[in-house]
């Protein structure tokens, strides 16, 4: 562990909290609380001037390795050597200050976006040193999720729901972050923040994306920006954020960061490939890696004297940055012979070293502190977080016409089809192995229905994890309320697809065989759903995810006692039996067919004798007993069982994101 250092004492006996996360409040002379994270009440400024705590951000000795995992043969035939541990950052030091932006500079693969991942929070508990960083000298002792509170982060990739407005957008960041200010409060926050932005002007268009036409690039990468600013972050950090713009739109995204640096007071970190002239004079000081290790902190005019230093000369057609990137090795090798410190205070102020002891002591008392702080709050958050999630989910299955269009004319469609198929089924020996099929068809069509929702949940994945692993919500909140809103929604599928198939073909005319042929059909579809969004979860992409899917669906099929009984299954694969989704339902429908039909012939030898009942139908299948709500237990256990892999598989992976 790197050394840990000493912080200043708190004035007037204030607690670190209080100092750490005090807030300012929103422009336009409109008054914002803190946010949910923050735990101090801003302090009430005039309409046109903005004066905030000031916040420095101190970067000591920072190291960062990875450790790579070695291959087959490393591992089990020791035919090769351990991979050796890749070294991706190497004691980097500097310090960046309110009302200046600090720009990260260097070749690919120097580990730009690594630093400001970890100054970020967003790395393991294992690899974060908490003695490394410090914000107005106090050591971030309380593991990662304590520096995603106090920074934004907003990535080089925009993770934003495409089919929401720039406004609903915003307005859903600001409810799920700033949940102690009433809703009058949060709609002047998102509007001075738009204004703020220069997104007035697009409010209330969509954000779009590359298959919806939306905002422009540079207007949706503002967006991503007012997404990690809703809560009003001391320091804000940017990975790569004019990355895939043109020459103008970055310009305007720079301007932006500086008159918000300035006007709010705020630590901007960011991290650029070649800067143009004109960005560089908004920029105050200039970070350059090399190989993970830093070979220049300072200015500009800084970086020039180093450069002439070692006897060159700087084109008149490049910058210092641009040439200082063609003479990297002769940077990186005279370092230590060049290192001027600009600002003496930069290492001065640092405190004494502290002992791992100490360091252990206050982590832990910091974490009592907060247990304490946000138990009471717990329930009422959660209950909040459900109902925004719900209002938002709403929105999106509303809008997303092809997904409404497709799951309503699959069922009507798919209804009407397989009735004209089966029309009026005959009651007799054949009528019973064609209803047999029908149902067996129904089940294949039913649970395979649900796969056009593969790509939604894979991009609300991305924005899932995002929100999640920056404490807008909790995972758990995110799968009751799609909970919520799609039962209702798949409830009216069911509807559209049984009514139909029961009494085109004339199934078991009795009114309560048809409600429950109809509530099973419902569960059937809550299954796959369930099913879908577990295999999404753990799918790397749609291709990926649709092969999963109809091998998972295919030996569901095989094994669900249609085609092979159970008695003729190798036992090695006789608990694809039971865990099939299909036998259930199958049995089910079967029972709810001919139960009621049990002392009904289908089928007549010569004389009068009946050599096929509906008794008969029953046991084939081994469905001596009525076992209907047995079998709805289990369906709805399916259901739950597949939420819960996936929230369990969600959780962990928001946990050690780094989006």
């Amino acid at each position: 562990m790197a050394a840990c250092f000493h912080p200043k004492p708190t004035i007037n006996g204030e607690d670190d909290s209080v100092i750490l996360f005090s807030t300012s409040s929103s422009p336009q002379g409109s008054t914002s609380p803190s946010s949910s994270s923050y735990h101090s009440p801003p302090p009430s400024l005039s309409s046109h001037h903005h004066s905030r705590t000031s916040h420095k951000l101190t970067v000591r000795n920072l190291s960062y390795t990875i450790h790579l995992k070695g291959s087959i043969p490393d591992s089990f035939l020791h035919l090769a050597q351990k991979p050796k541990p890749v070294e991706v950052l190497k004691s980097v030091s500097f310090v960046a200050r309110s009302s200046e932006i600090v720009a990260i500079l260097g070749p690919s693969g120097t580990g730009k976006s690594s630093l400001l991942r970890i100054i970020s929070g967003r790395v393991n508990d294992k690899d974060f040193d908490p003695c490394s960083i410090s914000i107005d000298d106090h050591l971030m002792m309380r593991s990662p999720d304590q520096l995603r509170k106090i920074c934004g982060f907003v990535a080089q990739e925009d993770s934003l729901l495409p089919l929401l407005t720039v406004r609903e957008t915003l307005i859903f960041s600001a409810k799920f972050r700033l949940k102690e200010m009433s809703s009058k409060e949060k709609e002047e926050r998102v509007e001075s923040l738009m204004q703020e932005l220069g997104l007035l002007h697009v409010a209330d268009s969509f954000v779009g994306d590359e298959e919806n036409r939306g905002i422009s690039g540079g207007e949706r990468k503002r967006v991503s920006i007012g997404v990690d600013m809703i809560h009003d972050p001391p320091i804000l950090l940017l990975d790569e954020p004019t990355s895939g713009l043109d020459s103008s739109s970055a310009l305007q995204v720079i301007e932006l960061l500086a008159s918000m640096a300035k006007a709010r007071g705020r630590t901007v970190l960011l991290s650029i490939h070649q800067p143009s002239y004109r960005i560089l004079r908004y920029i105050s000081k200039f970070l350059l890696l090399s190989h993970g290790s830093v070979v220049h902190n300072g200015s500009l005019e800084l970086l020039e004297e180093n450069i002439q230093r070692l006897g060159f000369q700087i084109p008149t057609q490049l910058n210092a940055l641009e040439f200082a990137m063609e003479i990297m090795p002769a940077l990186e090798a005279s370092t230590p012979k060049l290192t001027v410190v600009e600002d003496k205070d930069s290492y001065e102020s640092y405190p004494r070293v502290w002992s791992d002891e100490e360091c252990n002591r206050i982590q832990q008392r910091d974490y009592d502190d907060d247990d304490k702080r946000m138990g009471n709050f717990w329930f009422f958050s959660n209950l909040l977080e459900i109902m925004f999630l719900c209002s938002r989910f709403w929105k999106i299955i509303y809008r997303t016409k092809q997904l409404f269009l497709a799951r309503t004319m699959q069922a009507i469609v798919g209804g009407l089809g397989l009735a004209s198929v089966y029309v009026k089924v005959r009651k007799d020996e054949e009528g019973v192995a064609e209803r047999l099929g029908l149902f067996a068809f129904s089940l294949s069509f039913l649970l395979s229905s649900t796969v056009e929702a593969l790509p939604i949940y894979l991009q609300e994945r991305r924005v899932l994890m995002k929100e999640a692993s920056r404490g807008a919500y909790k995972i758990s909140s995110y799968m009751i309320a799609n909970t919520i809103v799609f039962m209702p929604f798949l409830f009216a599928v069911s509807i559209l697809f049984a009514v139909p198939v029961y009494w085109i073909v004339g199934l078991n005319p009795s009114i309560s065989a048809f409600a429950f042929f109809t509530f099973v059909v419902w569960l059937i579809i809550l299954m796959a759903s369930s099913l879908v969004l577990f295999l999404s979860a753990i799918s790397p992409d749609f291709i990926s995810g649709n092969s999963l899917i109809c091998t998972v669906l295919g030996s569901f099929f095989l094994f669900s006692g249609y085609f092979i009984p159970k008695d003729n299954i190798p036992k090695y694969w006789l608990f694809m039996y039971y865990v099939s989704l299909y036998r259930y339902p199958l049995d089910t429908l079967l029972t709810n067919e001919y139960w009621s039909l049990r002392n009904e012939c289908f089928s007549w030898r010569p004389g009068n004798m009946c050599i096929l009942s509906g008794n008969d139908v029953l046991k084939s299948r081994g469905l001596e007993k009525d076992t209907r709500w047995i079998n709805v237990g289990i369906m709805f256990g399916f259901f739950l069982f597949y939420r819960v892999l996936c929230w369990i598989i969600l959780a962990r992976k928001a946990s050690t994101t780094t989006i």
